[in-house]
């Protein structure tokens, strides 16, 4: 009698059975013939997004249904954040500019260094004080008092004459007495107390009140008095021998650091405006973590806003180019020196832009981050030849009795923890620096690699046979 196996390819007639486990070359194809129609079928329904076989065929469409709902308000909340960064990014800086004394004092302080701006300074003081020194009237008082003492008129005719040449003389002299003062150190403690007095007022000046030293024109020129620079050339003139300069009234000149007619706006709308400054680049931020949070894909959306971020504050710069020319074109033939008015700008905005660099290079290291610890192919094939690299070197130390012991043991267990650890760190680094700049952001995302390194070299695997507490474990019996 025959084993009878049953298998498909046994043979019905009575010829010899195939050996158990190897079916005949017509069950093979039938088999593979079987397999390629569900492959077939698997493609099929990947295609059109139907569930594979076996699956719940009602919750995969309305997973995906808010899944499309969670990418579409992800993706609104990115555009919206990435829109408001760089109005966001000004509007800090005009909060601190108009609130911060020392911020203010810090833009406008090395403006007396710069030579454009101390030319103009001296012009503008030596035009003031020529103007109040009356040569003709002196000339006339000699003349006078030589005819008195009976000098012909002739020799008084003839000093007369010189009263062109006299008053070009005295316009020199007091021209390189001012290049003196404004070139002094008296000068440039003078305009930061006059520029720490005036912010001081400017408060009160922004609210419609007129101050003293720091003003706004109806046109939206914003003016620093010069009242204690001309002082300082009044009495350097005295000490060089023109003790005319003496007898000179109190002189109201002023020096324009600004204008805009927005500024008058500013003025009228004062309280709404440091309002809207102070909480507009949270809500941008916020903004951008909330679309972060919603999104299907974090890690890749993270990395999207930070290139969003990083691209706004491009074309921050950009718009900032571009003011900058309208609003030179618009003083040109207005005032005297426009080479000045091109320094005191971007002075003012020097901090705008070091602003805009930093939100820029954090854009970049934020996108860098989230692409290194992504699940896209080349990052996967980045952490793991790092890996891989980490695992020799570990190896080669352990080859020389170099080992890090419990301690890499436990790393190796609580990697996850110890890597939020280190970046939570770097990220409290740069919350507690008191004004971040490009240099710090890139000082702190290199040192969080550094360490990120150094825990995947100290980190090791736990021994083979341990279990959760690195203790062996008791070997299993097998069966069968």
């Amino acid at each position: 009698m025959s084993d009878a196996t049953g298998l498909p390819g046994d043979n019905p007639e009575g010829s010899p059975a195939e050996a158990p486990g190897k079916p005949t070359g017509s069950s093979t194809a039938a088999r593979l013939a079987a397999l390629e129609r569900e492959n077939a079928e698997l493609r099929a329904r990947l295609l059109v997004g139907g569930a594979p076989p076996g699956g719940d065929g009602e919750r995969p469409p309305a997973r995906r249904g808010r899944r499309r709902v969670r990418s579409v308000v992800s993706a609104i909340l990115v555009v919206l954040g990435t829109l408001l960064a760089p109005v966001g990014a000004v509007a800090a800086w005009a909060q601190r500019e108009l609130t911060d004394t020392d911020r203010y004092v810090a833009t406008v302080a090395p403006l007396a260094s710069d030579p454009t701006v101390q030319s103009a300074v001296a012009g503008r003081i030596t035009q003031e004080v020529v103007s109040r020194i009356d040569v003709g009237a002196l000339l006339d008082q000699v003349t006078s008092g030589l005819a008195e003492r009976g000098v012909p008129p002739r020799a008084t005719d003839a000093i007369g004459a010189l009263q062109a040449p006299l008053t070009s003389g005295v316009e020199s002299f007091v021209r390189r007495a001012a290049d003196d003062v404004v070139q002094s150190d008296a000068f440039a403690q003078a305009w930061t107390q006059a520029n720490r007095v005036a912010h001081q007022q400017l408060e009160q000046v922004m609210r419609g009140e007129q101050g003293q030293v720091l003003q706004v024109g109806q046109d939206g020129q914003l003016t620093i008095q010069l009242a204690g620079v001309v002082d300082l050339l009044k009495q350097r003139l005295v000490d060089r021998g023109l003790t005319v300069a003496a007898r000179i009234p109190e002189v109201d000149a002023s020096f324009t650091i600004a204008q805009s007619s927005q500024l008058v706006v500013l003025q009228n709308r004062y309280a709404q405006v440091v309002t809207l400054t102070t909480w507009l680049p949270w809500v941008a931020l916020g903004l951008l973590a909330a679309g972060v949070l919603v999104a299907v894909h974090r890690v890749r959306t993270l990395m999207v806003a930070g290139l969003a971020l990083a691209g706004a504050m491009v074309v921050l710069g950009v718009g900032l180019a571009v003011a900058r020319n309208l609003y030179l074109d618009a003083l040109s033939g207005t005032v005297l020196r426009l080479d000045a008015a091109e320094v005191v700008f971007d002075q003012l905005v020097a901090f705008l832009r070091l602003t805009l660099r930093t939100v820029g290079v954090l854009g970049l290291v934020v996108a860098l981050g989230a692409y290194l610890g992504g699940g896209s192919a080349s990052a996967r094939s980045l952490r793991a030849g790092f890996s891989r690299a980490a695992a020799r070197a570990r190896g080669a130390g352990e080859e020389r009795g170099v080992t890090t012991g419990p301690v890499g043991v436990w790393l190796g267990r609580h990697r996850g923890f110890a890597r939020a650890v280190v970046v939570g760190l770097g990220a409290l680094w740069l919350l507690l620096a008191g004004s971040p700049t490009p240099g710090l952001i890139a000082t702190v995302a290199v040192v969080v690699l550094i360490a990120l390194g150094l825990l995947e070299l100290l980190a090791r695997p736990e021994p083979a046979g341990a279990d959760g507490d690195g203790t062996p474990a008791a070997a299993s019996i097998p069966t069968g």
